[in-house]
């Protein structure tokens, strides 16, 4: 792999892992690899009230639809045309973007945050 600089380094990990945006990757060097989430087609949803916020989550969460949950409320999906209609559907007010997409890691994901390790390399 590279990183945007052109380094290449090796990354191998023990065991699969979730990277999320702003997680770092430990060098052997030292250094350390700042993990960036690309941007993606997206749909922020949100409405007047918490209340309504809820509704579409639960509305959301019982169609196993993946959310984000943005520090101003919004929700965050994937673009999904039969999702954002259904929201709005519900009186949701619903921007299409590219952005990153980091959704809620869930029940049963693992709640610790390890710092995988990376091997810096020539390719």
């Amino acid at each position: 792999m590279a990183d945007d600089a052109g380094r290449a380094f090796l990354l191998d990990l023990p065991a699969a892992t979730v990277l999320r945006h702003d997680d770092g990757l430990a060098l052997e060097d030292g250094g350390i690899i700042r993990v960036a989430a690309r941007d993606e087609a997206v749909a922020d949803a949100s409405t007047a009230t918490v209340a309504g916020r809820l509704r579409l989550a639960w509305h959301l969460g019982n169609r196993h639809i993946a959310i984000q949950v943005l520090d101003d409320s919004t929700i965050r999906i994937r673009d999904d045309p039969v999702m954002t209609a259904m929201l709005r559907d519900l009186g949701a007010s619903v921007t299409r973007r590219l952005a990153p997409f980091d959704p809620e890691p869930g029940a049963y994901a693992s709640h610790g945050h390890p710092t995988p390790n990376a091997t810096s390399g020539d390719g």
